[in-house]
């Protein structure tokens, strides 16, 4: 599916960070977010407890904002053994095809129909955090496009953010600023960033010690 045609401005990811909540919350209202989808596996922080999924929820409730735990289904530390590579380490690709992730897909695809949304999990950059490689580009394949709301008030696109992806990850180097960046095809484009998606994965992805870690 083309960027053009996307649907924007529905779909916003936020890491919690060490954000105080009423900064936290500004963030939100600036966007227009009226509900968070948590998808964190472990909806908790010993460092920021107002986070904490109790807390949060209440706090939340009292702004007049709608909380939803999704991170049974979303997580990025999921429960499935068979998502974990031979080292331990999630592999997103095989979480994609899962069907407690396609049903947390479905369910944000109908609050979508309702709210303006924004997923919570805890790393400030989106390219750190599985709903940045994990979650955006699922949604993307579903037509929605995730603006990414930064601790400073500015927001990332999508477009924006699988740019800075790509330099990250040094996919293309060469290739986008050189000569022959113009001859480059879509599929060529495309195939970069999925193996920008790819690198970055493999540098982030929860890794546990024995398998699956709840």
């Amino acid at each position: 599916m083309s960027d053009s045609n996307l649907i924007s401005n529905r779909l916003f990811s936020i890491g919690h960070s060490n954000l105080e909540f009423p900064r936290f919350v500004q963030l939100l209202r600036q966007s227009g977010v009226s509900a968070i989808v948590d998808i964190r596996s472990q909806p908790s922080s010993k460092w920021v407890p107002w986070c904490n999924r109790s807390n949060l929820e209440q706090e939340l409730g009292d702004h007049e904002i709608r909380y939803h735990f999704m991170g049974d289904l979303l997580g990025g530390r999921p429960r499935q053994a068979n998502v974990y590579d031979s080292e331990g380490r999630v592999d997103y690709e095989r979480v994609k095809v899962t069907s407690a992730f396609q049903k947390g897909l479905d369910h944000l695809d109908q609050a979508l129909e309702e709210f303006r949304l924004v997923m919570l999990c805890s790393e400030e950059d989106p390219i750190d955090c599985h709903r940045g490689l994990l979650i955006a580009p699922a949604m993307k394949e579903h037509g929605i496009a995730t603006t990414h709301i930064r601790s400073d008030g500015s927001v990332e696109s999508q477009v924006q953010f699988e740019a800075r992806l790509i330099e990250a990850t040094g996919v293309g180097a060469g290739l986008l600023d050189g000569l022959f960046a113009g001859s480059l095809s879509e599929e060529d484009h495309r195939q970069m960033l999925a193996d920008a998606y790819r690198i970055q994965s493999g540098r982030k992805a929860f890794r546990a010690a024995y398998g699956a870690n709840n």
